[in-house]
């Protein structure tokens, strides 16, 4: 019979409680060894410590304690690390795996959520649904007539795709659903191959903007990537297209893009923004071309159980010596794909 490891969970209360409703506590109890406590949102004091001793496995989500070299070191046992969230970059560092503890990550069931708020914001942009609704008539003209917009379609439009990450790759898959709409791409470390194999094409960043009717980022939050869109991108743009970011807030130069909506010539949907959350002057609040939406793009909700069930089918992998499915390796967390 299969030895179940010891786990602890480890989390915020609230994350708990979301992730871990009666049957996935069920679940949890039948894979693991459960110590008490089952679940802690700390690592420092005695009681959690002498848990923390003999724990093998951590289930992580959001509000863990970032796992420093000093709690490591409590922690002799450890062997794997499995967030129910997406990033880990707040959570764990080269110590990790320097002492050869293996880290998982939801980021792939987390990215379905942020893949379907992006294609709905792509579809809202086409029609430019969003902002007529913040205009409250005054681009009317008539029934069906608005002016000042552009053109109000979703057909035959281009969607530039930047960072071909595990939500790019999904924003690209359901964009296909979409009737006669090209897609492009932009990522210095994507494959040519698997860019055309996902039915898109890829190039530069440069070359790319001024072709896009939508621009919609997807590229992690590294120190090379902050602005990575800033105003020459931006100018490059053409009138009436649309940025979306639901990635990471600094990609952008808010300054730069608040100055191109209050032209009037550019629209943004921003689910993440730089700060976050925008400070109340902030012309990206007030802009009817903006809709700013309070980072809700990723899993919330319901959506919450598909995180806790993936981290649970990862524990199944780990007591049956399977590989995992979703594993963040340190060549992956030092190129910032975990972000």
């Amino acid at each position: 019979m299969q030895t179940k490891p010891h786990v602890l969970v480890v989390m915020s209360r609230s994350s708990f409680d979301a992730h871990f409703d009666a049957d996935r506590i069920a679940r949890l109890t039948e894979l693991a060894t459960l110590g008490d406590p089952v679940w802690t949102d700390e690592l420092d004091s005695d009681e959690v410590r002498r848990r923390l001793a003999e724990t093998e496995v951590l289930l992580t989500s959001w509000g863990a304690p970032r796992l420093t070299r000093e709690r490591l070191a409590a922690a002799p046992a450890l062997r794997a690390v499995l967030h129910c969230a997406g990033s880990v970059r707040g959570l764990v560092d080269d110590e990790v795996y320097w002492r050869g503890i293996r880290v998982t990550s939801g980021a792939d069931a987390n990215a379905i959520p942020v893949a379907e708020y992006t294609l709905a914001a792509i579809i809202f942009a086409g029609k430019k649904a969003p902002f007529l609704a913040a205009d409250e008539g005054r681009a009317y003209g008539g029934w069906g007539s608005v002016s000042g917009y552009g053109d109000l379609s979703n057909y035959g439009r281009t969607v530039g795709v930047v960072g071909f990450s595990r939500i790019g790759r999904k924003v690209v898959d359901l964009l296909n659903m979409l009737g006669d709409t090209t897609c492009l791409v932009a990522d210095p470390h994507a494959d040519p191959e698997e860019v055309a194999r996902a039915g898109a094409t890829l190039m530069d960043l440069e070359d790319l903007l001024p072709r896009v009717d939508v621009l919609s980022l997807h590229a992690p939050e590294l120190r090379e990537t902050r602005h990575l869109i800033g105003a020459e991108q931006l100018r490059r743009l053409p009138d009436h297209s649309t940025v979306i970011n639901t990635a990471r807030g600094s990609l952008i130069d808010s300054d730069a893009l608040a100055a191109e909506c209050l032209s009037g010539r550019l629209f943004a949907i921003l689910d993440v923004t730089d700060p976050e959350p925008l400070p109340p002057e902030s012309p990206l609040r007030r802009l009817a071309r903006v809709m700013v939406t309070p980072h809700v793009a990723g899993s919330l909700g319901t959506e919450i159980g598909r995180l806790t069930d993936h981290a649970l089918d990862e524990l199944v992998r780990w007591t049956t010596r399977q590989p995992f499915s979703a594993e963040i390796t340190a060549e992956s967390w030092a190129q910032g794909l975990s972000a």
